[in-house]
Formats: C-alpha cells, sequence, structure tokens
C-alpha cells in the first residue's frame, strides 16, 4: 500500500516570488519581450526550456485560485470594491508561481527520469474524469478545455509532486520537543543603556513586567510566541533556560537590550505544530540546491500581452473550485 503523503500545494513549498513588474522561475529572470513567435502560435503564457504552458491550463488554475482566495471566510471578496486590482493580482501571481514551478518541476524529473506508473495514470484519469464532470456548460465555454486536457494538467501537478516527494524522501522527519519547542513570553526591548537601566530598577523594584513593557518596550509587541531562532542568540539562551514566572535581568544584543517574563516554557501544541514546520524546512532546504542549479541553466519566456489579457471571471458563472481537492482525492497518495 502507498503511503499517504500531505504536503502544501508546491508553490508555498518552493517560496517562489513572482510579480507582474518581473518574475522569477526559480533563480531565472523572465523578460517581458511582447509575443514570441512559439506564444502566437500556441496561445502560451510562458515559455520555459523550450516548453510552452498554454492559457487554457492557465485558465483552470485561475479559476481554481479565484474562487479559493476569493471567497475566503465564506465573504465573497469579489463583490467589495476595495479601489484596485490587487485581488486580481494577488489571484494571477499565485496562478504564475504555481505554473512556472510545475513546468519547472516536470523537465527537472524529465532530466532525472521520474515518470508516473500505469497505476497513477489511471488514477489521474479518474480524477479528470471526475473535475470534468463537475463544470457547468457556461464554465467549460470559458475554459475550453477538452478532459483529455485537464488529465494533462493533472499529470503535470502529478509529476511536480512526485518529483518533490523524491528529491526529498531521504529528510530526516525526527525533531525532538527542544528543537521544536515554542514559549510563551512577554519582552521588553529599548536600544539605549539608559532606558535599560530604568527598567532594571523598575523590574527589580517589583513594578508589574507588563505595566513596565508598555512605557518602555520599542517593540511592536509585548507579548509573544517564539521557537528557536526567533530572538537575537543572547536574548535565546537566556530565554530558553527559564521556568514559568522567571523574569530575566538585562540581556546585551546587538542593537539594545532585552528584558524577558516566561510565561510559558513549553506550549505542547505549537511545539507539535512546529515540528511539521521544520521538516518542511528541511525538506525545502535539500530541495532547493538542486531545483534553483537545474533551473538557472533554462531559458524562459513570457507573453506579456496575452498575460495581461488574461483575467478573473467575477460574474458568479465560473465558480469551480474542486481542480485541487479532486486530486487529493484521487491521487493523494502520490
Amino acid at each position: 500500500m502507498r503511503k499517504k503523503r500531505t504536503v502544501k500545494t508546491i508553490v508555498f513549498v518552493l517560496g517562489v516570488v513572482c510579480m507582474l513588474s518581473g518574475c522569477r522561475i526559480g533563480n531565472v529572470e523572465i523578460t517581458f519581450s511582447g509575443k514570441p513567435v512559439t506564444a502566437v502560435i500556441k496561445r502560451d503564457i510562458f515559455t520555459l526550456g523550450g516548453t510552452g504552458c498554454e492559457i487554457k491550463e492557465a485558465k483552470v488554475y485561475l479559476s481554481n485560485y479565484q474562487n479559493i482566495y476569493g471567497t475566503a471566510y465564506g465573504i465573497d471578496l469579489w463583490q467589495h470594491d476595495f479601489g484596485d486590482d490587487s485581488l486580481v493580482q494577488y489571484v494571477k501571481n499565485i496562478t504564475l508561481q504555481e505554473l512556472t514551478q510545475i513546468y519547472g518541476m516536470n523537465l527537472l524529473a524529465e532530466s532525472k527520469e521520474v515518470t508516473l506508473s500505469e497505476e497513477e495514470l489511471a488514477d489521474i484519469g479518474l480524477a479528470a474524469e471526475a473535475y470534468y464532470e463537475s463544470l457547468s456548460e457556461e464554465e467549460i465555454s470559458y475554459l475550453e478545455v477538452s478532459k483529455g486536457e485537464i488529465k494533462e494538467y493533472y499529470r503535470h501537478y502529478a509529476l511536480a509532486r512526485k518529483l518533490y516527494h523524491s528529491l526529498t524522501e531521504g529528510v530526516d522527519e525526527e525533531v525532538s520537543d527542544d528543537e521544536a519547542r515554542v514559549m510563551e513570553i512577554m519582552q521588553i526591548f529599548v536600544s539605549s543603556e539608559e532606558k535599560a537601566e530604568e527598567v532594571l530598577t523598575k523590574l527589580k523594584g517589583g513594578e508589574d513586567f507588563a505595566t513596565v513593557a508598555s512605557n518602555y518596550n520599542e517593540l511592536t509587541a509585548i507579548q509573544i510566541n517564539v521557537s528557536r531562532d526567533d530572538l537575537p542568540p543572547e536574548a535565546e539562551e537566556v530565554a530558553f533556560q527559564m521556568n514559568n514566572g522567571e523574569v530575566s535581568g538585562s540581556i546585551e544584543v546587538e542593537n539594545g537590550y532585552y528584558f524577558i517574563r516566561c510565561m510559558n516554557k513549553f506550549d505542547e501544541e505549537l511545539t507539535e505544530a512546529n515540528k511539521v514546520n521544520i521538516v518542511e524546512k528541511r525538506q525545502k532546504e535539500a530541495l532547493d540546491d538542486v531545483y534553483h542549479e537545474f533551473m538557472d541553466s533554462l531559458t524562459s519566456n513570457i507573453n506579456e500581452e496575452l498575460w495581461e489579457s488574461l483575467t478573473p471571471d467575477t460574474s458568479g458563472v465560473v465558480t469551480t473550485d474542486s481542480f485541487f481537492k479532486v486530486f487529493e482525492k484521487y491521487c493523494g497518495e502520490m
């Protein structure tokens, strides 16, 4: 039996930053060069390593993301006037990020001879049929896709995920409580020695930590949760040795002075959640060197005019949002 895997979508794992004023695929900057010949003929949104992503595939992703992110918390954000097109640009950025990474991962998979099995392809076929059947006639007309094309888009997505798992499967997933420990503290930070002496005098005199903090703290928050590497090293060393209710003395750091009160030295729930974050960070680090080195070797281009013309249909006719959920249902164990 294949082990079930649960991962965030690739765009969040790889963390590629992409804006319409300029886009990077891995470490490769895409140049906006108008209408490349390949894009005119094939209606490609972008080309990467000689492989083009057609506008129809981008429409599928854009439509799903517009309904996933545009109806967050049960509110239809598309019905609100924010005074600009920031929501449109946000959804478009996510679409381009995801697709460029998927295409890059597919090319990397090909170079490493990673392929999908017959069983996986069969599951993809079932997912494509289920998703296509969920579309209304109006949505099919807008997306201009066939069942076979949906299957191809799922194949791209599945191969990228399979490569990701292949490159990160050797990552150590054991994380100790101490490494992942999250604690709750109150903090005071001041930038001058004079103020640090005033704070120290008041705390030693028995004044309430929160009261002193409200008068002196130069940071935006007083009570926070912290894990390893969140504080300057000198402050972290002291904080993670403290017990509940304990108040530190003056801790000198590079640009000032910290004072810390330990509220809860071990938040079990947040610590368990942080273990997941640490494993994901290890996986990202294991992937980054291989991924970015490969991406640096590829040529890339974007059809700026075609990309600018692609906008979400927010009329209420295109409501599809299950592209990824259907994939998880039929192919989640990949």
